[in-house]
This record gives structure tokens, sequence and C-alpha cells, in this order.
């Protein structure tokens, strides 16, 4: 079999967008849609949208285009979300609560099995079914269970050392929160989320319209 090229970071967080809006068609009982009519929706070219789909393999039938359940389950694969995989927070106040609290999070195969804090008032407390435990506790815990995923939200000055930890215990993505740009060895996946930054988007476009993607 021969190998496919690398797949750009640009196609990777577009294929996401692909899952959203074809489980939104799903959910309307539709049964095909073409390159355009997923332009129309997402706002991509179809042309685009061929590409992107064509380094996976393609799955369109000309004079047909796609069928949205087989598509959408295609992507799922490609994605990663057809399996399951458990995660554990680091830092539950309101980034890790709304993180736990979050359906989407649960409903594609994340299961949250462990919640570390320092805080008094929230170690030892049970939230959702789960006892917080102390982050001091996260090394021990790390060597009897076994977690796919971090999401790390606690302050920046904690996050390394932290992420050291994860590290030496197998864990194998982080999803991070914290502001800091963590140092990670290559088999371990990072992403991270800088709220400040996507704000800063924001209002750079909001007094730079001309600049905006979106404004023809």
């Amino acid at each position: 079999m021969a190998q496919r090229n690398r797949v750009s970071l640009a196609v990777v967080k577009r294929l996401p967008k692909y899952y959203r809006y074809l489980g939104m068609i799903a959910d309307k009982g539709i049964i095909r849609v073409s390159s355009q009519e997923l332009s129309n929706i997402t706002g991509l070219t179809a042309s685009q949208i061929r590409q992107d789909l064509n380094h996976f393999g393609g799955f369109g039938q000309q004079g047909y285009g796609y069928n949205v359940e087989e598509l959408k389950n295609e992507i799922e694969k490609i994605i990663g979300i057809d399996k399951s995989y458990k995660a554990i927070i680091i830092g539950v106040g309101n980034i890790g609560r709304a993180i736990l609290n979050y359906r989407g999070f649960q409903n594609s195969g994340f299961n949250i099995v462990g919640l570390f804090d320092h805080a008094e008032d929230l170690v030892g407390k049970t939230i959702t079914g789960l006892k917080v435990k102390d982050i001091s506790d996260l090394e021990s815990f790390m060597k009897e269970e076994e977690a796919d995923i971090a999401v790390i939200a606690i302050p920046a000055s904690e996050a390394q050392q932290v992420c050291e930890i994860l590290v030496d215990g197998g864990i194998k993505g982080i999803w991070n929160f914290a502001p800091i740009d963590l140092k990670l060895p290559k088999k371990v996946v990072l992403e991270n989320v800088h709220l400040d930054e996507s704000l800063y988007t924001l209002t750079y476009y909001m007094n730079n319209l001309k600049d905006y993607p979106g404004v023809k």
C-alpha cells in the first residue's frame, strides 16, 4: 500500500468542522450531499472540500456526491473518535469544571477517570461521581491507572512540572489551557488552547474588518 503524503495542519483543523456539519445534516434526515452543498453550509469552496477529503480516499461518487452517514463515519475514524479515551483533568476551576460538564466531550468517547487540584476546598470533594484528588497524588495515580489524555487547566507556574509527571506516567496527549507553551517530547501530542490569543484575534478583526476572511 502506497504511503500517503503528510496532511497539513490546515486540513486537520477542517476535519472536525466537516464532522460537525455532517452530523447536523444527518440529524435532518438528509441521505446524500454534494461538495457544492457542503460548500454552501461550511463556507469553504467545493474544490477545497474535495481536495481535503481526497487526502484520505475521497469517498464521493461522481453524479451522486457523498453518502452523509458513510462520510461522517469515515471522518470519525480519521479523527480517531471511533474509539474511546480515558482522560484526566488537572485543575477543577472554572475551565476544568466546564470541560467536565461538557456533554460533547463524553458523547465523543472521552471518559473522565480522574480529577486533580490542590485547593483545600476542592480536594476530597466529589464532583459528578469522581473524588477530586490532590495534585501530589498524580504521580502514583499514573502508575496505577491508564490515562490517554490530560486536560491541564492550572496556572502557568505549575503546568510544566505537572506536564513532566504526566509524560513520565505515559500520557499520550495533553490539552493545555494553561497560558504557557509546554515543552514535550515528540511522542506526546500537545494541543494548546490560548483563550487570550483567540480573543485578540477577534478584536483585531473587529478593528480591521477588511482583513476578515468572512467579508467579501
